[in-house]
């Protein structure tokens, strides 16, 4: 088999992407997603629920309350004629019930009391969903804009939608074990959605979608940011991880790093984590305990130490990598640049951190850096605490924006 994956440069259909912005009840997430597109109040996902469908069954108040505010349709029906008021009182959500009748929320739909059974057609089959044809994708104006050693990602179209396209090297078409590890992040791509998540479309696997580069890329050309922009791009990396390490099921990246980081748009606003070939999903259950490496799984320069030494790890490896990527975008340099990228982690296995030499290192961003990469894993914080700590700091930066802009010049 030869495959291709596509993934999204924005989020398509709206029902899924701003509902998936509301994985941890982050309003923050959403609403920066209405900003950039206000349909997406009221757009409709596969089975025709709409964002406050989703946020009405799992009782985030936050993200319903900014919905309804936003204009969302408190009386929208999905496939089932359920309204979100239906959801809320099939999950018991009484915080949420009350929110919705506030605002006039009616009580039709499968779980609602005006109920009446209708046959419901049977969903598609799971690759149905997703599978496109390869006719649909046009590589006209194709750019490669990543490269691996198993695949490229190309900027290309889709139906008239820019996407980025992860494609198989054809040397390597027919590979057992490139081929196995292709499905594996396609079963996983499926699994997620997140504005600050790279968004899965579909993959064509019967023959052989869009970001505009990377974070890797645009730190090269730019060198180091401002800190009010570092900043916002942590925030959107984080709200990202926050999302994977979310139980029930726990994703852990394990190959954190600038290259994973994409760019949604020219005006570099909107970044999205990506490249899940090394990701692993724990069970809710299991998502405390750690796992023994067989290899050093992901980059050398972005490894936590506990990784390069062959321990028991757990997700806060990607908080590890996050502090190394925190840290590139204010110094401008990658992590210990003047070591090859092997020498790096065994320097770092020895205890050794860059140094802070840029005058947009804040007191609170180093605190935060130095939790981040703090070799014993208990000390590192979860990314919903990072994401509370860098919008105290954003706040702090708006505040004193005269006082940084000639700092840093």
């Amino acid at each position: 088999m030869s495959g291709a994956e596509e993934e999204a440069a924005a989020a398509r259909g709206g029902g899924s992407g701003s509902g998936s912005g509301a994985g941890a009840n982050d309003a923050g997430a959403v609403r920066k997603l209405l900003e950039e597109d206000a349909a997406l109040v009221n757009a409709r996902d596969y089975d025709s629920r709409t964002p406050l469908h989703v946020a009405a069954l799992h009782g985030w108040h936050d993200v319903a309350e900014c919905l309804i505010a936003n204009g969302a349709d408190v009386n929208a029906q999905d496939r089932w004629q359920n309204t979100p008021l239906a959801d809320a009182e099939g999950a018991k959500r009484h915080a949420m019930i009350e929110l919705l009748k506030e605002h006039g929320g009616l009580t039709y739909g499968k779980t609602g009391s005006h109920f009446e059974p209708k046959t419901i057609p049977p969903p598609l089959t799971n690759k149905a969903d997703w599978e496109i044809n390869p006719l649909e994708l046009d590589f006209s104006k194709a750019v490669i804009i990543g490269k691996g050693s198993f695949g490229e990602i190309l900027k290309a179209n889709w139906r008239g939608t820019p996407i980025a396209v992860k494609r198989i090297l054809p040397s390597l078409s027919d590979d057992r074990l490139v081929i196995q590890d292709f499905k594996h992040e396609v079963n996983l791509l499926i699994k997620l959605r997140h504005p600050n998540i790279v968004q899965f479309l579909g993959a064509v696997t019967e023959t052989k979608p869009l970001m505009l580069g990377d974070l890797h890329q645009y730190l090269k050309e730019k060198g180091a940011l401002a800190p009010a922009t570092a900043v916002n791009f942590a925030l959107d990396i984080a709200r990202g991880m926050a999302y994977l390490h979310n139980e029930p099921n726990v994703v852990i990246h394990r190959d954190l790093k600038p290259r994973n980081i994409l760019l949604v748009n020219s005006a570099a606003n909107h970044l999205k984590v990506g490249d899940f070939g090394l990701s692993k999903i724990i069970k809710s259950q299991h998502a405390n305990d750690v796992y023994k490496m067989t290899g050093e799984t992901g980059s050398y320069r972005y490894m936590a130490p506990e990784v390069f030494k062959h321990r028991k790890y757990d997700k806060k490896v990607d908080i590890f990598s996050f502090a190394m990527i925190l840290y590139e975008m204010l110094e401008g340099d990658p992590p210990f640049s003047n070591y090859e990228p092997y020498e790096a982690a065994k320097y770092v296995g020895e205890g050794h951190r860059p140094p802070f030499r840029s005058k947009g290192f804040t007191n609170e961003l180093k605190e935060l850096i130095e939790l981040c990469w703090s070799g014993d894993i208990h000390l590192r914080p979860s990314f919903l605490e990072i994401l509370k700590r860098l919008e105290k700091i954003k706040e702090y930066l708006a505040a004193h924006d005269h006082h940084w802009h000639l700092f840093s010049q």
